[in-house]
């Protein structure tokens, strides 16, 4: 006789405008009805009531509901969000609830296969002020065999049937977040990740999305997986038509094996609704970024203009040169400078002295001591450049410690950038480079180090031969736990050769990301635009490049390089020496600029305007829409005579507002009179309505490519 069906247990789980129904029965699988904006009044027990299905011919006799894994015992026909076994057997691993504990806004479920041996506890929780979910799974060993994990999503989440569109973000060094657009169709769509941090090509973000989505209207969904190695990212719509979207760990082969007791522990899934597109999702994450994960201590105060040397001298360093430098830097507003790669150990390129921790006798016979109190005399924070988990092969480190590294057994390293990785799971390297670290730190009193990650880790092999690569992530982010508090108001960026480290986990221990190496003004504009669905501007490193971009090789003038690093966290990355009184003049009044408006920049509500291709425009808006901040960026030439009309987004359609164009400095139009003239919008501004101004929107001059346009409104009687 079959035994009898438990009493269905639902969970309403709100906050923040989302809902996330929830079925828990006690001996049952785990089921989420629905995850999305939220439906007021609604209960998970209706939901479930209409999603009732029937029998599908040539289906199973009764219909199969999707669980929280989709383990492979359910016989759910898309792919498993668990995949375990022991050697072989006990793969058929079918999870049902054995208890819950839950509040308004959180659920931890207790499930169990006490045949298989396995445990899972699945944690879900919405924050109330953003509405954003964070997930995550644990799976624990409730047998005496050894289980080998293959793959554990954080949680398996349905996806409203509507958004049949999926934004994702790819790209390579010096071009990151560049965004794909991708139909969903019948099957996967799967994104791989196995470069040892988050990487320049496969960001561990999603949009799902309609065809009529856009920045202010639309339903849309929001995922990131917040991880800063490997992993993997997959959206499936089933033979059902049910679409489910999935985020974890990418696991090397015997990577994670659980003894008895043991337990796994998923990274985190963040996941975001919007009915109002695009945009909401993103502010929604900044707010939950900058609310919940960023340190407050750094997060409450302004974020200082940066100086970084590397453009200027790469590894030519010289004292007398950079303390000309400091003075240039300060004389045009720096408030931090960041000595870059080249003042250690043998390092006069990049083929040696990496991992050698100590000031170059040979470049410093002062030491740093010059440098670092002039920096402090001029009102700068003094910045330090480090990679600290890479070698070179030609440095005392590797000579002494050629066992510290990385690799997989009877396979040759694989050199990139003449770097080896180090094998930070060690505990004696660990201690190593702490030591070496907080001695700079402490001697120099360095407020802020760059942390460069410069490489792919393809061999991620520990000593004892299995793969390591999880571990390695855990113990870069053990080491930055430490030096931190043993420092605590020292500051890092989180820098992997740009953009290629760039997630959530990282920024609840680092200040802010290098969003790429690529200073080239026009490539700023799709990259920043790319980064802003997920990262607040305030995070964002968004630098000054020389005249002639050394990447790309493209020139352009002052006023276009400068007001594209204005709207991010501003620094300047260029050899001021050899920009003439004029450029200077310039750089200095649109950091003059930046700090003006900081506050905003940083603190209101980012914009994202939906525009032509060859446009970027994009702005801030206060909380309390008195003021706004807009750039409108012009990247190439114009398909018709005249320029689309800017519709501002994100003001008070009840207010007015005066406006003024505010940069460049100079008229930007080609022909007089123009719109600037008739609105004296360089001089006092005009007045115009909000309704005017976002629905029928300002004309822009004519303006010759790469130019770049910022608008000041402000709240008038």
């Amino acid at each position: 006789m079959p035994a009898p069906m438990p009493s269905p247990q639902f969970l309403n789980l709100r906050g923040g405008g989302t809902f996330v129904a929830l079925e828990v029965s006690e001996g049952a699988r785990p089921i989420c009805h629905y995850a999305g904006v939220d439906l007021p009044e609604a209960e998970a027990a209706e939901l479930a009531l209409l999603s009732t299905r029937q029998h599908a011919p040539g289906g199973p006799d009764a219909p199969i509901s999707a669980s929280l894994l989709n383990a492979i015992g359910t016989g759910i026909s898309g792919p498993a969000g668990l995949i375990a076994h022991r050697g072989g057997q006990h793969w058929a691993i079918d999870l049902r609830v054995t208890a819950v504990e839950h509040d308004a806004r959180s659920a931890t479920i207790h499930c169990e296969d006490a045949v298989h041996g396995i445990g899972a506890t699945h944690r879900l929780v919405i924050d109330r002020g953003t509405g954003v979910l964070t997930c995550s799974t644990s799976i624990q060993n409730l047998s005496d065999d050894v289980v080998e994990l293959d793959w554990c999503a954080a949680l398996c989440i349905p996806l409203d049937p509507r958004c049949d569109q999926l934004m994702s973000f790819s790209g390579r060094w010096a071009g990151e977040f560049q965004i794909e657009q991708t139909a969903l169709i019948r099957g996967s769509f799967l994104r791989e990740n196995t470069s040892g941090r988050s990487s320049h090509d496969a960001f561990p973000g999603l949009i799902a999305k309609s065809a009529a989505t856009n920045e202010t209207q639309g339903p849309a969904a929001a995922f990131h997986f917040a991880w800063s190695g490997n992993h993997r990212s997959r959206v499936d719509t089933h033979s059902d038509g049910a679409r489910m979207v999935q985020m974890g760990e990418m696991l090397f082969p015997g990577e994670t094996c659980l003894g008895s007791g043991e337990r796994y522990q998923t990274p985190d899934m963040l996941a975001a609704w919007s009915q109002h597109g695009f945009g909401a999702l993103s502010r929604s994450f900044h707010k939950h970024l900058k609310s919940s994960m960023l340190n407050q201590r750094t997060a409450d105060r302004p974020r200082p203009i940066h100086y970084n040397t590397w453009e200027a001298v790469y590894f030519d360093h010289d004292e007398a040169a950079l303390l000309d430098l400091a003075d240039k830097a300060a004389e045009v507003g720096a408030e931090r400078f960041v000595l870059d790669d080249g003042w250690f150990g043998a390092r006069r390129s990049d083929k040696a002295g990496l991992g050698d921790w100590w000031v170059s006798p040979e470049v410093y016979p002062n030491g740093l001591h010059p440098i670092a109190s002039k920096v402090k005399a001029l009102g700068m924070e003094f910045g330090l450049w480090f990679e600290p988990e890479m070698v070179n092969p030609d440095s005392d480190l590797y000579r002494n410690h050629p066992d510290w590294i990385l690799q997989a057994e009877g396979v040759k390293p694989i050199s990139s950038r003449g770097q080896l990785p180090l094998n930070l799971t060690r505990k004696d390297v660990r201690e190593h480079l702490f030591e070496k670290i907080t001695a700079l730190v402490s001697e120099y009193q360095i407020d802020y180090i760059k942390w460069d990650m410069n490489r792919d880790i393809q061999l991620p092999g520990g000593d004892d031969g299995r793969a390591v690569s999880s571990a390695q992530t855990r113990a870069v982010y053990a080491l930055i736990d430490q030096l931190r508090a043993a420092h605590p108001k020292l500051e890092i960026e989180s820098c992997a050769s740009g953009g290629g480290r760039a997630d959530f986990a990282v920024l609840k221990r680092t200040d802010r990301i290098w969003t790429s190496d690529n200073n080239d003004a026009r490539a700023r504009h799709s990259i920043m635009r790319g980064a802003s669905h997920f990262f607040p501007l305030s995070v964002l490193g968004n630098h000054v490049g020389p005249e002639k971009c050394h990447i790309t090789g493209r020139r352009f003038s002052m006023a276009f390089r400068a007001g594209t690093a204005i709207f991010g966290h501003m620094g300047m990355e260029l050899d001021l020496r050899s920009e003439s009184a004029e450029e200077l003049a310039i750089l200095k009044e649109a950091i003059a600029l930046h700090k003006r408006h900081r506050a905003l920049i940083h603190g209101g509500n980012f914009i994202r305007l939906d525009t032509a291709p060859h446009i970027n425009a994009f702005g801030c808006v206060a909380q309390d829409q008195n003021e706004a901040l807009f750039a409108y960026a012009k990247l190439d030439e114009e398909p018709a005579t005249h320029p689309m009309r800017i519709c501002f987004s994100g003001l008070s359609k009840d207010k007015n507002y005066r406006i003024k164009l505010v940069w460049p400095p100079e008229n930007p139009s080609i022909s007089a009179p123009s719109i600037i003239d008739a609105a004296a919008l360089h001089a006092e501004g005009h007045i115009f309505s909000g309704a005017a101004l976002m629905g029928h929107g300002i004309q822009p001059p004519l303006t010759f490519p790469d130019t770049c346009l910022i608008y000041h409104l402000e709240f008038a009687e």
